[in-house]
């Protein structure tokens, strides 16, 4: 892959700041869900060019990656090559020791995505387009942490979905019991009818067994793929599933790596990735990811941040993509931007809108 930023011009980081946000959510992801850690991120380069970028996790470890930007990153990044695709590898390594992924490479997504800004902000261009722009738009599918919903409030979801152009939606299983999750699945297809996407998500909570029992009675309902059935860390159980079910395999939020990434697309245990931008480490390591895709010619669908998501999605040319877009959890909607939304969703399609780098700079006092 190709660097974009040139490297030898002398720019480098001259200052760097993070603050913790807490943004409330409008609705629940389950009880103690509430709300969403959001580390918001400024960094200014030697030619006096500033860019805004994010760190994010919903409800564990901000305070934690607000440390590790604040305290281990700005240091390391002062004074060095204001280029991300050049900075990235020395800093993973420098915070290795904290561990190769996880809170180190959400936290250093905040600089990553800070200095994409800061470069396409110098060029007066959107980041689709220093990225390289190849679609002029990407289909969204609806979204939401609905386990704990009732099967009246699942279903009404799901309406509000198709009411607003959505042919695809992906709703979570995972119930104790299994017939409960076939009742549900069953209602939703029911409602969907034959024409729509449905994707069934159970948040890595079965084991080999249950996956097995649980993906060959949904299978009955044509579900598009199953997301995260295994604990992520579980690759051989992956792999071994992959070879007992006929529905494809989706993982990638809580893979951090583009070497788990290349672990699972090696053996097989991932007919589609999903990688989280955010968690990955930004957009600098997320490229490789969707390169690695590619070579595999397996389809990638960046995991939920539609406003983040959706832009880099737009640049993808492997296959067609598709972004998520949980319901009333985007930044614009919770009142958490400063400037207008980057992204527009309608009629189940996602569009970017004019604005300068990423177009993602939070609110300047805690929302919560």
């Amino acid at each position: 892959m190709t660097a974009l930023i040139p490297s030898a011009r002398g720019v480098t980081v001259a200052e760097f700041d993070a603050r913790l946000l807490r943004v409330p959510l409008a609705r629940a992801w389950a009880g103690d869900v509430t709300s969403v850690g959001v580390i918001a991120t400024h960094v200014v380069r030697s030619d006096g060019v500033e860019g805004w970028g994010f760190s994010w996790t919903p409800q564990i470890g901000a305070q934690a990656v607000h440390e590790l930007l604040v305290h281990d990153i700005a240091p390391a990044a002062l004074g060095r090559d204001a280029d991300p695709e050049t900075l990235w590898d020395p800093l993973w390594r420098h915070l290795h020791e904290a561990g190769g992924g996880g809170l180190t490479t959400i936290a250093l997504a905040g600089l990553d995505l800070a200095l994409w800004d800061a470069e396409a902000r110098r060029r007066g261009i959107s980041a689709v387009d220093l990225l390289g722009r190849a679609r002029a738009s990407v289909r969204a599918y609806g979204s939401g942490v609905n386990l704990h919903y009732s099967l009246d409030e699942l279903l009404a979801q799901v309406g509000r979905w198709i009411d607003a152009g959505f042919d695809a939606v992906k709703i979570k299983v995972g119930k104790p019991d299994l017939a409960e999750d076939v009742d549900r699945v069953a209602a939703v297809r029911e409602l969907l009818g034959p024409d729509c996407d449905l994707m069934i998500d159970a948040n890595q909570r079965w084991d080999l067994d249950r996956a097995t029992r649980s993906v060959r009675a949904l299978g009955a309902f044509a579900p598009a793929w199953i997301e995260e059935p295994l604990r992520a860390d579980d690759l051989a159980s992956h792999a071994e599933l992959a070879r007992r079910i006929d529905v494809p395999i989706a993982v990638g939020e809580n893979l951090h790596t583009a070497f788990r990434f290349d672990e699972y697309l090696r053996a097989g245990a991932a007919q589609i990735v999903q990688p989280n931008i955010v968690r990955v480490g930004g957009i600098t390591p997320f490229r490789r990811i969707a390169a690695l895709a590619a070579e595999h010619g397996v389809p990638l669908h960046p995991h939920l941040l539609p406003e983040l998501s959706g832009q880099l999605a737009l640049t993808l040319t492997n296959g067609e993509p598709m972004v998520e877009d949980v319901e009333d959890a985007g930044f614009g909607a919770l009142g958490a931007l400063i400037d207008p939304s980057p992204v527009a969703i309608a009629d189940g399609c996602l569009t970017d809108l004019p604005h300068l780098g990423l177009g993602l700079r939070f609110a300047r006092k805690d929302l919560s």
